[in-house]
């Protein structure tokens, strides 16, 4: 399969559920392996920010992401719809602080995504495939989530609110291609108890009878429901006998395990790639839904670097000799940390370095027991690198590379003299105003010896 776009930028105007005021959020058309970014176009600096499981800073009413000052609220519904039609690549720009509520469902957002119009990239696609059962399970609520192998993405839904009125409902999808028909129109839905303490709380300014499925879980006196439609701005407001307070009729019987199952979709797409896999949700709710999309994402990055380890050849001519790194990287003897790039494509480069007993360091590093340094393995990984961000300007001699920060730096295995280090940098993320952040991965043979997660900036050398 290949990574899917949208064909043009296209609107969708509405209410946020939250703040009642008017917002715009636009999809826009976005390179091969961007995935899913927001940003804020209403704040000066216009940011961006990917969409993962780590900006989640609330789940309470709608999952809320955050990054600096830029924060976007209920971002499940337009991320379930472009899951849902099969999307892998847009730029999601919002003129508020979260996107317009709509109906309650995510239909509003797969109608300007089929507008748009969707078109298949040259990049292949990548997925988290699930190879073994992973769960999360909250044992105070019995809320619970699993995944399990599949061939494909399927989610099936179960809940229960020991409500007379809503009773136990399940909800299932077997093919994305079903998703428009079978889930994106469901709407949310909110009990009256919890309706009246959001109203208390000055929350949903933008609720309406028209954008959620409002349930009467115990009996409602005529005094009641005339407080609660003065609260609501409505003339009138009746329960009908399925104990639905809005008259409006249910689009299925099991509508609001659809609904789940439609927030499930949009939350796991914070895992960051389409799941191979079937996923299991029992009480499913955003708080527990982004914890397995976080434990997820953390599987991914596991899995990536086992799928990853790179195939080194000594026969094979290099890309970078050592007279062509010596051109592009300041550095030189003894601290030239890379001796040649066997790969440099897109968004990885692989070098390698030979320890070799004759390292300067080892008359003074563990002398008698010589192991190469873990700091100068994570120096080996930046120059490594390095040679990835500059390879992207058109006079790589009059840059360099400054590195802001290393985050989850751990070593696994000592590596020792007669070890040759294989050492991969990947870009996790588009570079963008000369920051490059990327993943590296240092191995001997098929071991993982160390790792580290770096933030890095390219720099012309008259600006330092």
């Amino acid at each position: 399969m290949k990574q899917r776009t949208i064909l043009q930028s296209v609107s969708v105007y509405g209410v946020g559920l939250h703040t009642g005021k008017e917002v715009c959020l636009t999809l826009l058309p976005s390179a091969a392996n961007t995935g899913f970014r927001f940003q804020r176009s209403d704040l000066d600096s216009k940011p961006i920010f990917s969409a993962d499981a780590s900006k989640v800073v609330s789940t309470n009413r709608g999952t809320t992401l955050r990054e600096g000052e830029a924060q976007i609220s209920t971002v499940e519904h337009v991320l379930s719809a472009l899951v849902g039609l099969g999307v892998d690549n847009v730029i999601i720009s919002v003129d508020g602080p979260e996107t317009p509520i709509m109906d309650g469902s995510a239909l509003a957002f797969v109608e300007a995504i089929e507008k748009a119009g969707i078109v298949e990239q040259d990049a292949d696609r990548d997925y988290l495939v699930i190879t073994e059962p992973i769960s999360v399970k909250d044992e105070l609520t019995g809320s619970e989530l699993v995944a399990i192998p599949s061939d494909q993405f399927e989610v099936t839904t179960l809940i229960d609110f020991n409500s007379p009125v809503l009773g136990q409902q399940y909800a299932s999808l077997d093919h994305l291609q079903d998703y428009r028909k079978e889930i994106a129109s469901c709407r949310t839905f909110v009990f009256v108890h919890e309706l009246e303490y959001l109203l208390a709380q000055n929350l949903i300014k933008g609720g309406d009878l028209n954008n959620a499925i409002v349930i009467a879980d115990k009996p409602l006196a005529a005094e009641e429901l005339d407080n609660l439609a003065r609260k609501l701005d409505k003339p009138h407001i009746k329960v009908d006998k399925r104990g639905i307070l809005n008259t409006v009729d249910l689009l299925f019987q099991n509508e609001p395990a659809r609904h789940k199952l439609l927030d499930v979709i949009g939350d796991l797409a914070l895992v960051g790639k389409p799941i191979k896999g079937k996923i299991v949700a029992t009480k499913p709710g955003h708080k527990i839904n982004v914890q397995f999309a976080a434990l997820l994402r953390k599987k991914m990055r596991e899995q990536a670097k086992l799928k990853g380890v790179p195939s080194y050849d000594p026969d094979l001519a290099p890309v970078y000799s050592t007279q062509d790194i010596l051109n592009t990287l300041p550095h030189r003897y003894p601290f030239l940390m890379v001796d040649k790039i066997i790969e440099l494509a897109g968004n990885v480069v692989v070098g390698i370095k030979n320890i070799t007993f004759n390292e300067a360091m080892f008359q003074g590093h563990f002398p008698g027991n010589p192991i190469f340094p873990g700091v100068l393995q994570v120096e080996a990984l930046a120059q490594t690198g390095g040679i990835l961000a500059l390879s992207t300007v058109a006079d790589p001699e009059n840059w360099d590379t400054y590195f802001l920060k290393i985050d989850n730096c751990r070593f696994k295995h000592k590596v020792i003299p007669g070890d040759t280090l294989v050492l991969k940098m990947e870009l996790l993320d588009p570079i963008k105003r000369g920051i490059c952040h990327m993943q590296g991965t240092a191995y001997v043979g098929n071991k993982l010896v160390s790792e580290a997660e770096m933030t890095a900036q390219i720099i012309r050398r008259t600006d330092v």
